[in-house]
């Protein structure tokens, strides 16, 4: 078996058995998208969601946002993880929006990556779901997933595993395959208890080998 056939099985299964998957956070244009996935760094999908309504009602737009000060920013978000630095890096994400990209979310990893609070990763998440163009946000699920699946060899880091999913997966696939491995990962082959007896995919499995 080739590993252009374990990629090919796999994705196949996710065709044919998760013919629809998608981010689980709320939001309606790439600002708001933003703003949730800055939230959502070691935060749960359920609290940003719960907390975002009121905050993009009182911050509807870059411009509000930027001409609001840590502090105020802050009161929206103290029930999520880390608030203190998620209200500056709002800030200042949002400032740099307004002066920088008239108050447009930039469509490119490079200007992306230019905005405080956000990393490859969150960069990642922006252009494939908001824009729809090739990316693989690599996160703990994705990591996760993709070393017991086979899909990667033992690789040692995000960076790496980005690289070889991105050589691997078709890119017509990636917006919806980034979601198959992460919610995969999510509800199913979870880190300490892993629902093996549920997963279609356990012959594949490197892990139970």
């Amino acid at each position: 078996m080739t590993q252009a056939d374990r990629y090919k099985h796999i994705l196949n299964w996710f065709q044919a058995n998760v013919p629809e998957a998608k981010s689980e956070l709320d939001y309606n244009d790439p600002y708001q998208l933003l703003v949730a996935v800055i939230l959502s760094a070691q935060c749960t999908d359920k609290r940003v969601n719960a907390t975002t309504p009121a905050f993009f009602n009182r911050f509807p737009n870059p411009a509000s946002l930027a001409s609001s000060d840590t502090q105020t920013i802050y009161e929206h978000i103290r029930s999520i993880s880390y608030p203190n630095n998620k209200a500056k890096s709002l800030l200042g994400m949002a400032q740099m929006l307004v002066n920088a990209f008239n108050s447009r979310v930039p469509e490119t990893m490079e200007e992306l990556l230019q905005l405080p609070g956000v990393g490859r990763k969150t960069a990642s998440v922006i252009l494939i779901v908001a824009f729809n163009k090739p990316a693989m946000p690599v996160d703990t699920h994705v990591f996760r997933v993709a070393n017991r699946l086979g899909l990667t060899e033992d690789s040692k880091s995000p960076e790496e595993t980005e690289r070889i999913l991105l050589k691997n997966i078709p890119q017509h696939l990636l917006p919806i395959a980034h979601h198959w491995l992460i919610l995969h990962g999510r509800y199913i082959c979870k880190a300490r208890k892993p629902d093996c007896a549920a997963c279609g995919l356990i012959t594949w499995c490197k892990l139970r080998a």
